[in-house]
């Protein structure tokens, strides 16, 4: 009854939110410096792109000089002229508008995808150190193995030694003991790519560093602060404004004109022509192309949109597809970790006994010894499986930020 409510527990934990002990600016310092000083680069690149993206419309000052000096006829000249012009758009059936909304758009989705690939780094971190966790775990639960089968040796060798066994049941001993040694040395090895791979991308020690705690969130939530469905949202956004911007660009375009001359003339042939003089011009002009391509151009640009939109909705499928097979693999864990506590009671039953028909004479230490190492291997495989169970919602933390 004790090990059902603890199963009925586990399957409530399927309404909760997610929730990590720290929060977003702290799950940061799993990452180096240096993966984190990377990242705030491509946000200020994206800072001044857009910037660059949003101000476009507004045109440059043209500035000129030009300084020439000559000798035609024995006589030198010296021509000297400056001028500052400007030509700059005023109206543009609403392409200066949409194009500002498409500049800021183009950031955030910018931004969203260094978010998406900083938020991966993180949970690759995360990852290594629960696998680096699992590993110590298994280690201990090899060792476990390993005396249970040095146990398992020594009765068969007193077995075969006393003409109770043949020695096929000695050599299958011996092969045994041999594996699950063999087993040991491969989980080490695995132990230390971990963490040579945690240590390319985290400062933290691994042995210090604390794990987030992880809980299950509902689908609604998964959804609504979901980083990568935004990023996806973001895009349409985008492609929204550009498609307004590829319409207004063949649409009338109004712009004010005005410039500033200045010219200085001496050693001229004829003196006339010598001296100093300054003049201005203001004005308007409108403009409005006419190109063979333009419908095309726009339906391209609406393509782009309606494709965006078609992404959005194929990405919440994706997403919930990926959260119900999360939740499913988690539904199967924590059967895993039901049936290693119910086989640890049994086996601590079992101790007990023993224990009990060793003061009688009837056990060996043996036996007792065996039993005491399977209990702890039970006990281990829980927590293997728990951490396993924090790795399964790592696939959801990853895309899952709560503003």
């Amino acid at each position: 009854m004790k090990v059902l409510n603890f199963y009925t527990l586990l399957l409530l934990l399927s309404s909760a939110t997610l929730l990590a002990n720290e929060n977003n600016a702290s799950l940061d310092e799993y990452i180096s410096d240096l993966k984190k000083a990377q990242f705030n680069y491509d946000y200020q690149k994206n800072e001044a792109q857009g910037s660059i993206l949003r101000d476009s419309w507004i045109a440059p000052l043209n500035l000129n000089y030009s300084h020439s000096t000559s000798n035609p006829y024995d006589a030198e000249q010296v021509s000297q002229a400056a001028a500052i012009k400007m030509d700059q758009p005023i109206f543009q059936s609403g392409g200066i508008y949409y194009g500002i909304k498409f500049a800021n758009a183009s950031k955030e989705y910018a931004d969203y995808s260094v978010d998406v690939a900083k938020r991966k780094m993180i949970k690759d971190a995360i990852t290594l150190l629960m696998q680096i966790k699992q590993s110590e775990i298994r280690v201990k639960r090899q060792n476990f193995q390993i005396k249970n089968s040095e146990i398992n040796l020594e009765q068969k060798k007193e077995q075969y030694l006393s003409g109770q066994l043949d020695s096929g049941f000695l050599d299958s001993a011996i092969i045994e003991r041999n594996l699950v040694i063999q087993a040991l040395y491969d989980i080490e090895t695995s132990r230390e790519k971990l963490i040579a791979s945690f240590k390319a991308i985290s400062d933290l020690p691994y042995k210090e560093a604390p794990i987030p705690h992880l809980e299950l969130l509902n689908e609604e939530e998964f959804l609504k602060n979901n980083i990568v469905l935004k990023m996806t949202e973001s895009q349409n956004t985008k492609d929204d404004y550009n498609k307004n911007v590829t319409v207004a660009k063949y649409l009338p375009k109004v712009s004010v004109t005005a410039g500033y001359n200045w010219s200085k003339s001496e050693g001229q042939l004829f003196k006339l022509t010598d001296g100093e003089r300054d003049y201005y011009d203001y004005g308007f002009k409108v403009n409005m192309p006419l190109n063979i391509n333009t419908f095309r151009d726009i339906e391209s640009a609406k393509v782009d949109f309606l494709k965006s939109q078609i992404k959005v909705e194929d990405e919440k499928r994706a997403l919930t597809s990926v959260f119900v097979q999360v939740l499913e693999n988690i539904k199967k864990l924590d059967k895993k970790i039901v049936l290693s506590v119910e086989n640890r009671e049994l086996y601590a039953k079992l101790l007990e006994d023993t224990k009990s028909l060793f003061n009688a004479g009837y056990k060996t230490e043996y036996d007792i010894e065996t039993l005491q190492n399977s209990v702890q291997i039970q006990e281990l495989d829980s927590k293997i499986f728990e951490l396993d169970r924090q790795l399964e919602l790592l696939t959801l933390y990853e895309m899952y930020v709560n503003d």
